[in-house]
């Protein structure tokens, strides 16, 4: 076996065993411990995080981080894995830490450079905008973890009724709009709830609560249901650029029938608890659109409009 094969396929190995002796590896690949220990060097000069460990019962171990072997990109797939590690720059905090930049710094060395003059020329013309919302990038990294070994995670939540404390299982992160958001199973409302991950204070490992084994089955995919909870009928008039502004919402478009001068009617279907959220996203719309039922919403929208008179006078 050439030289540069037998080193991949000891990094592969190594990845496998994590823990083990020269001699150990020397019988895998049928070679001398002297040759092993050799290798094992050059393996550690070119950046596999491998220890040797002295005394009785010593040998090696793999750091944390494991290496992958060599991957062969071909240039247009290298260009892409480059701008979708580019877009993680724009958000304010993501739960990859400095690594994404590592990467990309790869990325980019190994390319042509005809290749590297191309990505030049595109940055700064090609963005994947993000409104910046602060949160910590350790928050954030504790709850992916959490997602990746499927266990539960003690948080300090700051909601609207105060900061309590939280026993969850992450289901998942996703973003949207800059913000992080992490549905998980609450211990407390025994349920999944959807978790702000700015909002949470603190986020730590608790291993003295014990996973639930379905939660680890879920997805982000599939929002939690909320058809148990009371329910409430939001009508909302729209004008023709009222209809033009809503209908790409994903929580109105569906529900929008247009009438024919261009304008339209929105009847949704939601949970009771989750109404006033529903108005504020219609109140961001101004004169466009004018929410008919029900009488609680109506009567939530003028409270607005009678602090915003108060304001301005």
């Amino acid at each position: 076996m050439a030289k540069s094969s037998r080193l991949i396929q000891m990094i592969m190995w190594i990845n496998a065993k994590r823990s083990f002796t020269a001699q150990e590896m020397a019988d895998e690949f049928g070679l001398s411990v002297r040759t092993v220990t050799r290798d094992l060097q050059e393996l550690s000069a070119l950046g596999v995080p491998v220890y040797s460990v002295q005394g009785r019962g010593g040998g090696y171990k793999l750091l944390r981080e494991r290496v992958l072997p060599p991957i062969s990109f071909s240039e247009s797939e290298a260009t892409a894995l480059f701008f979708a590690a580019q877009s993680l720059e724009f958000f304010g905090s993501h739960p990859f830490g400095e690594v994404t930049g590592a990467a990309l710094q790869k990325f980019y060395h190994y390319l042509p450079a005809d290749k590297k003059e191309q990505i030049d020329r595109l940055k700064g013309r090609v963005m994947f905008w993000s409104p910046y919302r602060p949160m910590s990038p350790d928050i954030l990294q504790t709850l992916l973890q959490a997602v990746m070994g499927g266990v539960v995670v003690t948080i300090d939540y700051n909601s609207a009724s105060g900061v309590s404390k939280r026993d969850i299982q992450p289901v998942g992160l996703y973003a949207s709009d800059g913000y992080w958001y992490c549905p998980a199973y609450c211990f407390v409302r025994e349920e999944v709830r959807q978790f702000r991950a700015d909002r949470m204070l603190s986020a730590a490992p608790n291993e003295a609560v014990r996973p639930r084994e379905e939660v680890r089955r879920k997805t982000v995919l599939g929002k939690p249901s909320k058809a148990h909870l009371e329910q409430a009928g939001l009508r909302v008039e729209l004008t023709k650029k009222g209809v033009w502004l809503l209908e790409s919402n994903p929580r109105f478009a569906p529900f929008i029938r247009r009438r024919e001068d261009g304008g339209g009617i929105a009847n949704v279907r939601i949970a009771a608890e989750d109404l006033f959220f529903y108005a504020d996203l219609v109140w961001g719309l101004g004169s466009e659109a004018k929410i008919t039922e029900p009488p609680e919403a109506v009567a939530y929208i003028g409270r607005k409009l009678e602090a915003m008179r108060a304001l301005y006078g």
